[in-house]
């Protein structure tokens, strides 16, 4: 795990963390909360607050998820988290849209969020058993 600005270094890593999923999900929200950061107050709150909600709740729901004890657990977590990945390129689009932010930044946060749903999916298909090889079954 990389040592990112801010962030304490743990002698212990837990076992959400080693999830690439989670670590791109947690960049993304950083990524994220810094653009908003830079919009002027008082503009579209709601909008923001959700937007803050929904990139923030990817990672928080991977995290939550690993730590359950059963897979459907898990896979209700990692659906959850998907949700709110989606919540959020539609904010994006509608950020976009209203140029809060610019072009470059949500094709930015697009791109890393099909990337990150293709992760949540592979995972999924995984804890689901999916892509397993027929002599491994």
């Amino acid at each position: 795990m990389q040592e990112k600005e801010g962030a304490s270094v743990p002698g212990y890593i837990l076992p959400f963390e080693k999830l690439d999923v989670w670590q791109e999900s947690v960049d993304l929200a950083d990524f994220v909360l810094g653009l908003l950061a830079h919009v002027p107050q008082g503009r579209h709150l709601r909008l923001i607050s959700q937007m803050e909600g929904a990139v923030t709740s990817v990672a928080q729901n991977i995290a939550e998820g690993k730590g359950r004890q059963h897979r459907k657990e898990f896979l209700q977590y990692l659906s959850i988290a998907q949700g709110s990945l989606y919540e959020a390129v539609t904010l994006n689009e509608v950020f976009g849209r209203r140029l809060i932010f610019s072009e470059v930044e949500s094709v930015t946060i697009r791109l890393r969020a099909e990337t990150l749903d293709r992760k949540l999916n592979g995972l999924m298909n995984s804890v689901r058993g999916k892509g397993r090889r027929e002599e491994d079954r």
